[in-house]
């Protein structure tokens, strides 16, 4: 074979539309080798395209990448191990890793999310470690890792949790490191560390523990037990309050120094009488040892005949779990535009780790005030309704919204303008009518004259209008019809004598 033959045999392979070179199944920027894709430190926003399917390893650390759309991972079945470590991802939607039933590790450490939804890790049913470190968690709610059976390390440090619902680590039966530390978190139950059947490393330090009396079981758990779990330096675990155990370690104190202050609750007035359409405020004033969690409800009481609604509050001042959580030490009860449905029987509680308070409150609403309208006129043989209808005074109409009161008193001041601007069209109407000229005869006055003289002041002042008193003349000039004796004759009436003639009837003209 001549020199330089291999070469180009090499070249011609690689040519072949059957033999792509492995580059061209690599995203951009990115370095593929073996079964691993790296593609850390590239300011992606989002996760690359072209992933090679058969990719067991992929690292997107110290991106910007800000959420993981639905189905991106979704080619990625043979993952086992994805580091997202140090980006900018605020949420973990539900079933976003639905397709990694390999995954054995996931790094999610330095992001921002803020909240764990139930069924953010469905489908990691092989995950052993996950990592959730540096974030910005503030709760975990009940069964968040539920779909984690076989998960053995949990990192949660360096976050700002200060709630753990009693069924958070629900599912983690195979839990053997657990690490909570440097968080806010002020106490823990008992009942959230059960289902942590073979936990053997536990992380608590450097929390503001609050060391009352539910938190009396962790320091006798750990010092008949518990010290197993605990490292020399894991073992401080230091009180931030009760001011007088301050800086001072769990395990130094006394079971009678960890006390609790039961609940008392005050609210004043116990009985309020509302108007209908009325907003109202109760405030509900709790105090105690550690600080009570207030709530509001209704009781329900058993009524014969049909159920009615029943009213709840409108919700209680913002708290830490948002708008309309219950308040710490001073609930508040708010109801807006009050109903009959409202009236009722309500109950303020207030609890901590020392009991339960609970104190009645009575709603009723003022019905007196109702104004009343005239009955509708009665159909023909038809019975006469004597049924009230409310009117815009009433109190049906102040139960109405804001929105619906206005547009009914604006709809009435038109109808009143309306009524205004037809009522100066008639009268405009009249005053012309008034001056225009009628036809000849038109407003003439016509007096019998019977010799008596002309007429009197007196006679003409009842001749006036109602423009007051008018001068009358009487134009003698100008009668308005005269009678000959001849036609006067004809018309004579039976009886009367031929020589005796009548003085035939004169009219004249009086205007103004």
């Amino acid at each position: 074979m001549a020199p330089g033959a291999p070469a180009l045999l090499l070249l011609s392979l690689l040519s072949l539309p059957g033999l792509p070179p492995r580059a061209t199944g690599c995203p951009a920027a990115c370095r593929c080798y073996s079964a691993t894709v790296e593609c850390g430190a590239l300011r992606l926003r989002l996760v690359p395209p072209g992933i090679p399917p058969g990719t067991q390893t992929l690292f997107l650390q110290d991106n910007s990448i800000a959420r993981l759309e639905p189905g991106t991972l979704a080619p990625l079945a043979s993952l086992r191990r994805l580091y997202l470590h140090n980006n900018s991802l605020r949420a973990l939607e539900p079933g976003a890793f639905r397709a990694q039933s390999r995954l054995l590790e996931l790094a999610l450490t330095g992001n921002r999310v803020r909240g764990l939804r139930v069924g953010a890790f469905a489908g990691l049913a092989q995950l052993r470690v996950l990592y959730l470190a540096g974030n910005q968690l503030v709760q975990l709610l009940d069964f968040t890792f539920l779909h984690l059976q076989r998960l053995q390390e949990l990192h949660l440090q360096e976050n700002s949790i200060e709630l753990l619902e009693d069924q958070a680590l629900a599912g983690l039966s195979s839990l053997a490191l657990l690490d909570l530390s440097r968080n806010q978190l002020g106490t823990i139950s008992q009942e959230a560390l059960q289902p942590l059947a073979s936990l053997q490393v536990l992380r608590l330090t450097e929390n503001p523990w609050r060391c009352d009396c539910a938190l009396h079981w962790l320091g006798t758990w750990i010092k008949e037990g518990g010290q197993r779990l605990l490292s020399s330096r894991d073992k401080k675990i230091t009180c931030a309050e009760p001011p007088r155990l301050a800086l001072q370690s769990l395990l130094e104190v006394s079971g009678s120094s960890l006390i609790c202050i039961p609940p008392s609750v005050h609210v004043e007035p116990l009985e309020v009488t509302a108007n209908l359409g009325e907003d109202l405020r109760v405030a509900c004033q709790a105090s105690g040892y550690p600080q009570p969690l207030v709530t509001w409800r209704k009781v329900a009481q058993p009524r014969e005949g049909p159920p009615q609604a029943q009213a709840q509050p409108e919700g209680g001042v913002p708290g830490p779990g948002g708008p309309g959580a219950s308040d710490t030490g001073s609930g508040m009860l708010f109801l807006t535009n009050i109903t009959l449905a409202h009236a009722g029987k309500y109950e303020c509680e207030a609890s901590n780790a020392g009991g339960a308070a609970r104190l009645p409150f009575q709603l009723l609403v003022n019905l007196s005030q109702q104004l009343l309208l005239a009955p509708a006129p009665p159909r023909a043989g038809g019975p006469v309704s004597h049924e009230p209808l409310p009117e815009v005074g009433g109190m049906a109409f102040r139960a109405l919204g804001l929105a619906t009161q206005t547009a009914i008193a604006t709809a009435i001041a038109l109808l009143a303008l309306t009524a205004l601007l037809l009522a100066t069209m008639i009268c405009r109407r009249r005053r012309r009518r008034k001056k225009a000229p009628g036809p000849p005869g038109e407003g003439a006055l016509f007096v019998n004259d019977y010799s008596d003289g002309p007429c009197t002041f007196a006679q003409l002042e009842e001749l006036r209008d109602e423009r007051g008193h008018e001068m009358f003349v009487i134009d003698r000039s100008k009668p308005l019809f005269a009678e000959g004796p001849a036609e006067a004759a004809e018309g004579a009436a039976p009886g009367i004598a031929q020589g005796l003639p009548l003085q035939p009837p004169a009219a004249y003209e009086i205007r103004c």
